[in-house]
């Protein structure tokens, strides 16, 4: 079974081929996507606009259509499993900070190198900001 990070990863790379080709969440994945994999993606779409409505607002300066598409997917990722630990039905939730951590690690992974301290910066804003979400 693959590691709950690749896992992340995975998702993260369906959503962004969502994003980029306008392909179906369902026939981005991999034929042998993991269960937690599709749900993660599913729910991260099902609530793309609460969630693009958090990065608007604690991304100053930035513009949700000016922050590059695989960021803005590390980002919805990071704050689905922060805010909304409950859609992960039947998985054991990650706490805020390692869904932070696990968003900065894609962040350094598939991004330039400002980018993880810009993840870092708008989910732990909005985690001052939502004590009571999570």
């Amino acid at each position: 079974m693959a590691r709950r990070s690749q896992q992340r990863r995975a998702a993260v790379i369906a959503l962004y081929q969502h994003d980029l080709t306008g392909v179906a969440i369902g026939e981005a994945f991999e034929r042998d996507a993991h269960p937690f994999t599709r749900a993660l993606a599913y729910a991260t779409d099902d609530n793309r606009e609460e969630l693009d409505a958090l990065i608007s607002t604690h991304a100053e300066g930035w513009s949700l259509e000016r922050i590059a598409p695989l960021e803005r997917n590390i980002l919805r990722v990071g704050l689905l499993e922060m805010l909304h630990p409950d859609l992960m039905e039947g998985e054991t939730p990650i706490p805020p900070e390692g869904a932070i951590n696990e968003a900065v690690e894609l962040a350094k992974t598939f991004c330039g190198a400002d980018t993880p301290r810009f993840v870092n910066g708008i989910l732990a804003a909005v985690l001052r900001d939502r004590p009571a979400a999570v």
